[in-house]
């Protein structure tokens, strides 16, 4: 049997998993009929077998037998006297099978079908990369570094396959040797002379949204949703949570018993401080929780313009604003409005007689104070300062409440 051995070239299609067996025997088909069509005009009476386990390939021509003298096309057809020729028990009317020996298109020819073979199979794997990746952007990965470059990282993935964590995508504080295992975002395929470039990242909101979707299992389940991710990385995150089951408490799930969830995190993202809030519609409550740590005082909202002047005590204006503004950028970032910071106007004597609401508790129930104070009401003005409509907005309690707390703050005002 005249054969020619693709045994390299189909090792080829084997060491790439995403590459079928049919679509194998298609390629390799299509680029020796590419050949026929060149030697005889026509590749339709012509069968290619493949046989993929050896890496073998045979070309059989299909004619049929006709007296001699009646050939009219040559290479559907073939006179008596030449077939039997071939094999001696031929008759007229048969169809004659006969092998083609490869070695007849010429060493040259046959060079150029085995480099389009391997081009042809190239294309195949960078399609079939491509498109693997391409439908994991967002996915979280693992990959060990294998070349660590001035304006990029190279590393490869359990396959081989090359991945790049450009500068621009690491932490600032990144800091990787070779042979080192990382963990980034898959966050694009580029293409590059026709070869795809999968570029992971760190510095991406996605990255943390799978980190924590990993560590708290209520976000994995969809019993949280993250509802909006803004990060400095490596010095500060915001992450918006929402419960869809009332009996889970979306922060304290994801921060865990005594930040148990949340520390490997940190970790991971070397250090980068992460304020997990819960989300509301509710813009005020949710421009006060964003610029945690700092407690707001008061603020001017202008939802049309989507601005707000927030007013705060001398000592939380720096935490609202963070370093190097951070915290507040952030901030304006997660809640979509255009945030100012003012210190509060209050005059020392107005400061002098103010007073904890601590010092309520024989009045106002505990669990009143503690909603107060997680709207940055903690001394008796700052309540009387909003009004009674903006208090009710801001905090869960109901009217009837707040009206009592009113008079019994008003009333000590009063006596004094």
């Amino acid at each position: 049997m005249a054969s020619i051995n693709l045994i390299d070239a189909f090792q080829d299609f084997k060491d790439a998993e995403n590459i079928d067996r049919p679509t194998m025997m298609k390629v390799v088909e299509d680029v020796f009929k590419t050949l026929l069509r060149k030697k005889y005009g026509s590749d339709e009476n012509f069968d290619v077998i493949v046989n993929a386990e050896k890496g073998d390939l045979e070309i059989i021509r299909r004619r049929m037998i006709v007296e001699d003298g009646e050939v009219e096309d040559p290479l559907a057809q073939i006179a008596y006297s030449d077939a039997v020729k071939i094999e001696p028990d031929f008759e007229v009317g048969e169809e004659l099978y006969q092998e083609i020996d490869l070695l007849d298109f010429g060493r040259r020819a046959i060079l150029a079908a085995k480099q389009t073979l391997a081009s042809r199979i190239g294309d195949i794997k960078k399609n079939a990369l491509a498109k693997k990746y391409g439908d994991r952007v967002g996915d979280i990965i693992s990959a060990e570094v294998y070349q660590v470059w001035k304006k990029e990282i190279l590393l490869l993935d359990e396959e081989g396959n090359e991945l790049i964590l450009p500068k621009s995508e690491q932490i600032p504080q990144d800091y990787f040797k070779k042979g080192e295992s990382i963990r980034a975002v898959i966050r694009r395929v580029d293409m590059k002379n026709n070869n795809p470039v999968i570029i992971l990242s760190r510095t991406a909101p996605e990255f943390l949204a799978k980190l924590l979707e990993i560590e708290v299992p209520e976000i994995f389940d969809g019993l949280i949703v993250i509802k909006k991710i803004v990060r400095d990385p490596g010095e500060r995150a915001k992450v918006a949570v929402e419960s869809y089951d009332d009996r889970i408490d979306p922060v304290g799930a994801c921060v865990g018993m005594k930040g148990s969830r949340i520390h490997g995190i940190v970790r991971e993202l070397k250090n980068e401080n992460i304020d997990v809030i819960n989300f509301t519609t509710n813009i005020q409550l949710l421009i006060q929780r964003s610029l945690t740590p700092a407690r707001i005082t008061s603020m001017e909202l202008d939802t049309e313009n989507k601005h707000a002047n927030v007013y705060l005590a001398p000592d939380q204006v720096s935490l609202a604003i963070g370093r190097r503004g951070v915290n507040i950028k952030l901030a304006t970032e997660l809640t979509g409005y255009e945030l100012d910071v003012y210190r509060d106007n209050l005059n020392e004597d107005e400061e002098e007689f103010d007073i904890d609401l601590e010092e309520f508790t024989d009045e106002i129930d505990e669990w009143v104070i503690d909603e107060l104070k997680r709207v940055g009401c903690d001394t008796a003005r700052s309540v009387l300062k909003l009004s009674a409509e903006e208090l009710e907005r801001r905090t869960d309690l109901e009217k009837e409440t707040i009206n009592e707390v009113r008079r019994v703050l008003q009333t000590e005002f009063e006596n004094e």
